[in-house]
């Protein structure tokens, strides 16, 4: 889409409400081409601008139906017109006029019907829609079919007229209106001039055992839906009139039901409405376990952080009344470990992803460790942590809090000042390091020989935990920390 994009910029007129027209039109049309039983190309002449004649057209969207099988084998968009080479699709653009009495043409095979619809937007055409169908499956429709081309044709009248899409009638692709939903015709009072066999079926799942037809949705609705249900800004009758664009649920004890009304009008007159009624008990049935799930696992976490902060609170007790001082350090530094995992589990509480930012994480990491040190310390840092996993963040932030502190107690503690964290994120991994200007490292320092618990720590969670290498290096007056995983 790239390429297309980079014509639809360069060599057309559209500004930047056209394109967000014709992305609305786009969002709705699959909707369009399973009433038309028909493939749907959206043509834009390419052209300097709107007073310019255009050189030609770019097929900038496709459309296959699901009503009838597509007539085209290969994807149409990104291919180009000459201007004249299709009449149909000129007359369109320049008499805004829908060109529907053509005559089929044979191609691969297939004998085209071929109609043009002009996309009339602020009072100029825009762009040209192509209907192209198949003229043998033209011939004996049943009332099905001829009710759904009736609402094609005057869906394409208001395309014509600048009155479809309705206004805020942009979806999102996985809830875009499709005609297996059930659709349901109804004439400008609201009653139920057709309906679809899936309509049929929900409205018999949702508890109406009688004829539809001559019925009004709006009464429909009030009787089958719960009568404890939340209450709708506008009675059922109000919604389903067909006067605005409106989509609601309604529930019972049979289902949950969405659904999406759509206005017809000719010129300003409103002629009646089509409603897409559409059973989505099991899709709300798995939202709300997916939000139970995603509060409990919240919770969890919650009460994990509150066990890691009273085993830290015991620890605490514990050290005071230690009188050996190398028993006291060592419980100071689970004390701090220990803290470091459930700032983690405190972070995943209050958020409902899986996911950890770990920015944040990071600065209370450093301030709790700059609060113990008892020289003044300048702390910078470079580039961005980004968000990990909790599998990532845990062991990620206590190797960082190991190597902060064997800066600040081993190096810092004795000279320098100053404390430099950088993270990099690239493609293949994260790049994390701990730089400090102090005393450095000792002659001849061994990791693999080191009696420093946090050194092994650190050691032991990248290469087991982080499937990554450490590495401590002297350059110049910095001493730096490089993990890599």
């Amino acid at each position: 889409m790239g390429a297309i994009d980079d014509i639809i910029t360069t060599q057309t007129a559209l500004t930047d409400a056209d394109k967000e027209r014709l992305a609305e039109l786009v969002a709705d049309w699959s909707l369009l081409a399973d009433l038309s039983f028909a493939d749907l190309i959206l043509w834009v002449p390419k052209r300097r601008d709107y007073a310019s004649w255009p050189e030609g057209y770019v097929a900038m969207a496709h459309i296959r139906p699901t009503t009838a099988a597509t007539v085209f084998t290969h994807d149409v968009v990104g291919e180009t017109l000459q201007y004249g080479s299709n009449p149909y699709i000129d007359h369109a653009l320049s008499k805004g006029e829908i060109v529907r009495d053509t005559e089929p043409t044979l191609v691969d095979d297939l004998l085209i019907k071929l109609e043009t619809v002009p996309v009339l937007f602020e009072d100029r055409v825009i762009a040209v829609i192509t209907r192209h169908r198949n003229a043998e499956q033209m011939r004996s429709p049943a009332r099905l079919e001829l009710n759904y081309r009736e609402i094609a044709h005057n869906i394409y009248r208001m395309i014509a007229e600048g009155t479809f899409p309705v206004q805020n009638s942009i979806y999102r692709a996985e809830s875009a209106p499709r005609l297996g939903d059930g659709l349901i015709r109804l004439n400008a009072q609201g009653v139920v001039t057709y309906a679809s066999p899936n309509a049929r079926s929900a409205l018999i799942r949702a508890g109406w055992d009688q004829e539809l037809e001559g019925e009004n949705l709006g009464s429909i609705i009030d009787s089958v839906k719960r009568a404890a249900s939340t209450p709708t800004e506008e009675s059922w009758q109000v919604i389903t009139s067909g006067k605005y664009l409106r989509r609601e649920e309604f529930e019972n004890e049979n289902g949950i039901f969405d659904l999406l009304v759509i206005p017809l009008v000719e010129g300003s007159v409103g002629i009646g409405a089509i409603a897409l009624l559409h059973n989505v008990t099991e899709l709300r049935r798995r939202d709300r376990a997916l939000v139970s799930k995603d509060a409990t696992i919240r919770e969890i976490h919650h009460r994990v952080k509150n066990n890691l902060q009273t085993v830290s609170a015991l620890l605490r007790l514990q050290s005071r009344r230690v009188e050996d001082p190398i028993a006291s350090i060592a419980l100071a530094e689970a004390v701090r470990r220990v803290a470091s995992i459930a700032i983690v589990h405190e972070t995943l509480s209050a958020s409902s992803a899986e996911t950890v930012a770990f920015d944040e994480v990071y600065d209370r990491i450093v301030h709790n460790a700059i609060e113990l040190s008892s020289r003044p310390i300048t702390v910078s840092k470079e580039g961005e942590f980004g968000t990990f996993d909790s599998q990532t963040a845990t062991p990620l932030a206590l190797v960082i809090t190991e190597l902060i502190h064997n800066a600040l107690e081993h190096g810092l503690e004795i000279s320098g000042d100053s404390l430099i964290v950088s993270a990099e994120r690239t493609a293949s991994g994260t790049v994390v390091k701990v730089m400090d200007n102090g005393a450095g490292l000792p002659e001849g320092f061994d990791w693999d020989k080191s009696s420093n618990l946090g050194l092994q720590i650190v050691k032991t969670l990248t290469e087991n935990e982080l499937k990554g290498k450490i590495e401590l290096v002297r350059e110049g007056e910095l001493t730096k920390a490089v993990l890599t995983f």
